[in-house]
């Protein structure tokens, strides 16, 4: 048993409220367990230089970690991103990208901003996970103002942690499993089970095809439940 009572297969509790920020074309609070993230949404009707001549849209993001989001205090990245923020910004940005038809925003970019203001593991899903919602609202934003003619989102997109913890597949860590795990792998899916990126590293022992496959089952059964908590939050369902 987990030190939360929760089964393998079994996602922490997870809340998203929308339309967090009031200033934002796109807003909302993620809660994963102890792991919290403001998405915001920001609508810019202008692309990158070097899509000029291309009809099409622009999705990227940014990520931060608050100084205290965790038991101690990290420096404030004023000046330059760490590594590990740099990457995790180009992840969100291309799990987001993949959901979206960008030929149906032409001219318009959209940057989504995380900032984990607390975190106990997988701060990089629960991004995916709540960016989502946000750039879902500043989609209907602009098709509500007429600047788009209809929402260009295909699939719904969610993201979800999978573990190997004393030697059982767990769905979820937290921070406490992911720093104990025998191998982390982070699973960034579309809501008809397409994979958009799948990160993998053995923490201790490497891992077999047999194990991967029950991480990935486990990751396809959680981001079902996300997207759907997803929907719940835009009313959509």
């Amino acid at each position: 048993m987990r030190a939360d009572n929760r089964g393998n297969d079994m996602l922490r509790n997870v809340q998203i409220v929308p339309h967090f920020n009031p200033y934002a074309e796109g807003s909302c609070l993620i809660k994963c367990g102890n792991t919290h993230v403001i998405c915001t949404a920001t609508v810019e009707e202008k692309i990158p230089s070097w899509l000029e001549g291309k009809e099409q849209g622009w999705i990227t993001a940014e990520y931060a970690m608050l100084p205290r989001a965790t038991s101690v205090r990290n420096n404030r990245e004023t000046l330059k991103p760490s590594g590990r923020s740099q990457e995790i910004k180009r992840l969100i940005g291309r799990a987001l990208r993949a959901g979206v038809d960008l030929a149906k925003m032409p001219h318009v970019s959209i940057i989504i901003d995380c900032d984990v203001i607390q975190a106990d593991g997988g701060t990089r899903t629960a991004s995916v996970t709540g960016g989502f919602v946000a750039l879902y609202l500043a989609l209907e934003s602009l098709v509500k103002s007429g600047k788009l003619s209809e929402n260009p989102v295909r699939e719904f997109v969610a993201a979800v942690s999978c573990g190997i913890c004393a030697g059982q597949e767990v769905l979820d860590e937290d921070y406490m499993e992911d720093s104990n795990a025998q191998a982390d792998t982070n699973f960034v899916l579309t809501e008809s089970g397409k994979i958009v990126e799948i990160q993998g590293t053995a923490e201790q022992m490497p891992f077999d095809e047999t194990q991967f496959l029950s991480l990935l089952h486990l990751a396809k059964k959680g981001i079902q439940k996300l997207i759907q908590i997803q929907k719940q939050a835009l009313g959509i369902l």
